[in-house]
């Protein structure tokens, strides 16, 4: 599986950007049990999590800090997954990353280390 995300940039604050994240080598449909996610990593900070998505039947989850701000959102027929990012803030700058894995428990889906698969990065800073 391979991941590659894109659509960062520069907004200015209360601005809005979408990240894509596209999905390869596997259909989401086939997989059981996926979870995909959006995680993020400022200037000398620890990766952190910002939302998830799973199959159907399971509500998205999002950190508290994106919470009523970002939605997490998934196309199945197009294999990917989106970020959609409104009223953004100077705190939001960091690398953003989209991550794939199989099986992994509810408990655990915002640990990053439960994650097998990870796209590259893409920039979203925030600045007046």
């Amino acid at each position: 599986v391979q991941l590659q995300a894109c659509g960062g940039g520069m907004a200015q604050p209360g601005g809005s950007l979408m990240l894509s994240c596209q999905v390869s080598g596997r259909a989401l449909s086939t997989l059981r049990d996926y979870a995909l996610g959006w995680f993020r990593q400022a200037n000398g900070k620890d990766r952190e999590f910002v939302a998830v998505i799973r199959r159907s039947g399971y509500t998205p989850a999002y950190a508290d800090s994106v919470k009523g701000r970002f939605t997490i959102s998934r196309d199945n027929a197009r294999n990917a997954v989106y970020l959609q990012m409104n009223n953004l803030k100077p705190d939001d700058t960091a690398v953003y990353f989209c991550a794939g894995g199989n099986g992994i428990i509810l408990s655990s889906q915002r640990v990053p280390t439960q994650y097998a698969y990870w796209g590259q990065g893409t920039q979203v800073t925030v600045s007046s």
